[in-house]
């Protein structure tokens, strides 16, 4: 049963001022961690991999974020207090090591209103916490299991202990700074008894590392005060990789134990409390890629029951001698088992959360909009696309008028976006800048594929063998996971994509030339197989690669590189000679990441880029600046902020509207710039706290696009207030800005106005439209606060008041019986029923002005300000548009809302004189009704379907511009 779930920011009313805008996907992936309130089945908290704490109370049908606050939206690990449902526990950090993109955390938080706030409880540094034990009887002890930041040698790992709830913490278990706890289990009948699984690993840009000396079980009988490691015959030997441990809920002798291991087997049973070990499976399917996966479950009533998440869902009812795989779902993450009901339990995965009540006999499947998303493109048209690629989904690309689903549509399909648009869930996604028809795409194993989509046809044009887990010293070309791809502004045949060099083709992908060395340091110490114990070579971890490629468009032939080992490149003549400018180049950590690159849009000789050195335990923003083709850098990351383990940058993008405006994406959030990188302001409205991947600013809207690591695709709507902020409008008691041009497309066309105010004023304000004669074209309700203010007009006139009517019509006579009539003197006409749509007609393309005054009391004027824009047409090419006949169509309905407006006025005076048994039919009777609209009369006759005696009296608005305080 397939269970859609509504999106976070999907309708409703936008925040005033600045804000970012929900796009989509609506279908995310990785959910890391789950919990039960026990014995109550409407009640889940659901931790995404990078995407935030959600919550349900409906059983699954609706769930909502519920820790949007917290800087840091990866969730390791979650716990319910079982003596009290309202203390719930949430340790951050992807519980797991699989690739260059994890998101680390900053310690646990609780909240004490059932996920309603949420506090801070510390462990800082901690890195990742993968699980969280709460004392059966006593929520103030909870025990966490870090894993650590693994990117260098640390104290912070191992189990941790608090007995006053958070208060303070205890490091109770430490192996060594190597090693980190990934496996803990308390005994259910016996709370003062623990085992734990201890995971040597590390991870660095070139190789993850798994398995070592300090992988082992550990054990505790006095409420984890003391610690020993459990040594026993039947155990596997030293070198061991990730483990996790098991206490039988029904049974304290069953221990279970799910070892990563090279070949000594896979599961262990203890049938004497941990005395004694007999390995009891050997199915490498149960320990595949532990780094990712390993973790198993125990039913709380039957000992021989066990659950076991992988690549694929294992059970086994035989105390793990066999397993059975069963489709409950895919690339498993956490188990959790009601240990009330063992028929109800919920499994997390990267398509989202599989849970069941019936023991498995039936299952729902629920799915969140937490898109882990690795880069985001955008095209030309009007409205644009925006293209990206989702982790464990795939390509795609949709309008930015609105998210992905929104509207109704035909049949409900609302917003529809394309998928499948070739690649796969990694890479870069970028359509061809003259037919954005074509797109390519790359993806991880040295795919490239050519999409075009009239034919819906994704055509593999790789430069060369597809290579899916050879060790990189022994392949001829090393691709990343996510590998580069750009195409050559002035020449959009030029296609450029990176391994270790760099392969460029001008035919369409059929053939391609290396048009660069291996651009990387080549260090041989990292030329080496990533896996550990267990090789894993999909490339996440590809040693001496570029990791980007930026071609200028501003200086034809000039195209940058850099590569995940800290060397940065430039070719001025198209890639024939290459010029290493990394050694000019000071303060940058070795071997970091050069995550992007971006060429000035003003300056040839002006370039920005992105360092990202987390995985070199380095959590600084780095950026870096150089205005003569490297020869020369300066940082430029001013005053972002740098002392949380999210601060390092991803992403910069350069505003190609206005020189020296940069925007950051960093691990947990967005900054812009005014002033080149010298000072940094954060905006975060409507922009959760998940890792911003690339930033993209569409030109002609004047729109920055996002994508984010953990909850989709955003736009920051309109920055033209920030293009055009300078001191006097800061200063400025009221400023309106000038609206970006305006499109007028039928469904959710709409002009952004946007004002300022140093002080919400005490008086009216009034915000209207004119057009190019000065007529009022609309009155835009507004009330002001300090500082940026928003008004969005739909590109309507006013709509038209409704007839009001207290007739009774011969086919209802009943209708005044209705409860939405109930007590009212009047009704609308209605069709089928329903109430007439109040709209007006759309105003026609051309120039308009928006008005502002703010009056400081009745009478005295304050402030009067009026900015000019446009409204162009769409999907008409300027050559062929005929305005006049838009003018013809709107004149000629905004004329029939007119006359529809003062014939209701006219209705509901003339009613208003009768009784509710006047059908409105009787011609004798007569009535005369003046509208006042402005300086010039009109005199509008009378339509059949009215009293012939009834004149109508109507005034045009005159040539006076804006309004005047009453």
């Amino acid at each position: 049963m397939a269970i859609s779930t509504t999106a976070q920011r999907r309708g409703g009313p936008q925040p005033d001022g600045l804000a970012f805008r929900f796009l989509g996907p609506v279908v995310g992936n990785r959910v890391a961690s789950i919990a039960g309130v026990p014995g109550d089945p409407s009640i889940y908290y659901a931790g995404a991999a990078s995407g935030g704490v959600w919550k349900t109370t409906d059983g699954g049908l609706r769930w909502n974020p519920v820790s949007d606050s917290m800087p840091v939206q990866a969730i390791g690990a979650l716990a319910v207090a079982p003596s009290d449902p309202n203390i719930v526990w949430a340790g951050t950090g992807e519980a797991w090591a699989i690739r260059d993109s994890d998101v680390i955390g900053d310690g646990m938080y609780k909240s004490v209103d059932a996920g309603l706030t949420w506090i801070h409880m510390g462990l800082d540094a901690t890195g990742r916490i993968g699980r969280i034990l709460v004392h059966p009887t006593n929520p103030d002890i909870v025990f966490a299991c870090a894993i650590g930041r693994i990117t260098a040698p640390q104290q912070e790992r191992g189990v941790y202990r608090t007995i006053d709830g958070g208060k303070n913490w205890d490091r109770v278990l430490f192996v060594d700074e190597h090693t980190g706890c990934s496996g803990l289990s308390m005994d259910a009948k016996n709370p003062q008894t623990l085992f734990a699984g201890t995971w040597q690993v590390e991870m660095h840009p070139w190789a993850l590392l798994s398995g070592g000396a300090g992988s082992g079980i550990h054990v505790s009988h006095d409420g984890g005060s003391t610690w020993t490691k459990v040594v026993a015959d039947g155990l596997p030997k030293s070198p061991l990789g990730k483990i996790d441990v098991a206490v039988a809920p029904s049974n304290s002798n069953r221990v279970y134990a799910l070892i990563q291991t090279k070949d000594q087997g896979s599961v262990w049973r203890s049938d004497d409390g941990g005395a004694s070990w007999n390995v009891v499976n050997w199915s490498r399917e149960l320990i595949g890629r532990a780094g990712y996966y390993v973790h198993l479950a125990v039913s709380p009533t039957n000992a021989d029951e066990i659950l076991v998440s992988n690549s694929s869902f294992f059970q086994s009812v035989d105390g793990g001698t066999t397993f059975r795989s069963v489709n409950w779902g895919g690339d498993n993450h956490d188990i959790w088992w009601d240990p009330k009901d063992p028929d109800r339990f919920a499994i997390t995965h990267d398509a989202g959360i599989t849970l069941t009540t019936q023991h498995g006999r039936s299952t729902q499947r629920v799915t969140l909009p937490i898109g882990q998303m690795y880069h985001v493109t955008v095209d030309t048209q009007a409205p644009y696309y925006v293209y990206s690629n989702m982790q464990d989904d795939g390509t795609m690309r949709g309008s930015v008028v609105a998210s992905e689903g929104a509207g109704a549509g035909y049949n409900g399909s609302g917003n529809v976006w394309d998928h499948g648009l070739g690649g796969c869930e990694s890479g870069f996604t970028i359509p061809d800048p003259i037919d954005p028809n074509i797109v390519w795409s790359t993806c991880y194993g040295n795919k490239v594929t050519r999409y075009d989509h009239r034919t819906k046809i994704a055509r593999s044009v790789a430069p060369h063998l597809i290579t899916l887990d050879a060790p990189p010293q022994d392949s001829r070309y090393r691709c990343h996971w996510t590998a580069p791809l750009a195409i050559d502004p002035f020449d959009h045949n030029n296609v450029y994509y990176g391994c270790n060099v760099i392969f460029r083709t001008t035919n369409g992908g059929q053939s391609w030339q290396e048009i660069s060395p291996d651009l990387s340091t080549h260090e041989p110490s990292h030329m080496i197989s990533s896996g550990g114990i267990v090789g894993d070579n999909l490339g996440q971890f590809a040693p001496g690669v570029v990791f980007a490629i930026a071609p200028s468009d501003v200086q034809k032939g000039l195209l940058w590189a850099g590569t995940n080992d800290g060397k940065i490149w430039n070719s001025r003549d198209g890639g024939a000679r290459w010029n290493d400018v990394s050694k000019n180049l000071t303060g940058m950590p070795a071997f970091a990441v050069v995550s992007k690159i971006e060429p000035s849009h003003f300056n040839g000789g002006a370039a920005y880029i992105a360092v990202d050195a987390h995985l070199l335990d380095s959590r600084e923003p780095y950026i870096f600046k150089t205005t003569d083709y490297g020869a020369t850098w300066t940082r430029v990351n001013g005053d972002l902020p740098n002392t949380h383990p999210l601060s390092y940058v991803k992403a910069v993008a350069e505003n190609p509207n206005k020189a020296g405006m940069l925007f950051a994406g960093t691990g947990h959030g967005f900054f812009y710039s005014t002033d080149d990188g010298g000072h940094w302001t954060e905006l975060a409205t409507g922009l959760p706290h998940a890792p911003v991947s690339w930033v993209v600013v569409q030109k002609q809207f004047h729109d920055v696009v996002v994508s984010t690591y953990g909850r989709g695709l955003y736009v920051l709507d309109d920055i033209t207030p920030l293009e055009q902020a300078t001191p006097a409008t800061t200063d400025a008691a009221v400023h309106l800005f000038t609206p970006r041009p305006a499109y007028r497309w039928t469904q959710r066309g709409r002009a952004l106005i946007d004002y300022s105010v140093k002080a919400a004023p005490a008086g009216a304000v009034q915000l209207q439209v004119l057009d190019a004669e000065g007529k009022i074209v609309r009155d835009l309700k507004t009330t002001p606060h300090e500082g940026l203010n928003r008004v969005s007009w739909d590109l309507r006139y006013e709509a038209p008041r409704l007839i009001a009517m207290r007739t009774t019509p011969a086919e209802n006579p009943h209708i005044w019986e209705e409860p939405r009539f109930q007590g009212k003197d009047t009704r609308p006409v209605t069709h089928w029923g329903l109430d007439q749509a109040q709209v007006g007609p759309i105003v026609v393309p051309g120039k308009y002005l928006s008005s502002l005054v703010i009056c400081a009391g009745s009478s005295s004027l304050a402030s009067t300000s009026y900015s000019f824009f446009s409204i162009s047409p769409t999907c008409v090419s300027s050559a062929a548009f005929d305005g006049s006949s838009f003018t013809a169509l709107v004149t000629s309905s905004s004329c029939l809302r007119i006359t529809s407006s003062e014939l209701t006025m006219s209705a509901v005076a003339l009613m208003s004189s009768r009784s509710r048994s006047c059908n409105f039919t009787d011609r004798s009777r007569s009535a005369t009704v003046d509208a006042i609209f402005g300086s010039r009369r009109i005199s509008i006759g009378c339509v059949d379907d009215w009293p012939s005696t009834v004149s109508l009296t109507v005034y045009f608005p005159g040539t006076t511009i804006g309004p005047t305080c009453a």
